[in-house]
């Protein structure tokens, strides 16, 4: 079974900074596209911030201009800079890869983000 494996979480004050990491097996990276998730308690699960295999990024309204999200294809890497932090950045934040050929989706099993005020 693939696994992402998510590392980075923990809590913070608001206005602090999280960075989240996600490792890839290098055979799904290379053909993925890698995306950011975020489930809070009692919400549905929300796309944070995605970036393409070439670097092209995306983010929702609610974190542009504090998180950036960037890649590594040497090291079959994601990550998540998260910065001015807010209450309502807490939550699960889950890593995905999408293979760009099939579009199958992969997951991590999630790391938890608590920003307190």
């Amino acid at each position: 079974q693939v696994q992402l494996v998510e590392s980075g979480g923990g809590l913070v004050q608001a206005g602090g900074s999280l960075r989240l990491s996600c490792a890839a097996p290098v055979g799904i990276f290379s053909v993925s596209d890698m995306g950011w998730y975020r489930q809070a308690p009692g919400k549905q699960r929300e796309l944070v911030a995605s970036i393409t295999h070439s670097g092209s990024a995306n983010y929702a309204d609610s974190v542009k201009d504090r998180f950036t999200i960037s890649r590594d294809n040497a090291k079959n890497t994601v990550n998540l800079q998260m910065n001015s932090l807010k209450p309502e950045d807490t939550a699960v934040y889950y890593c995905n890869a999408r293979n760009y050929y099939t579009l199958r989706n992969y997951w991590g099993k999630g790391t938890l983000v608590t920003v307190s005020s």
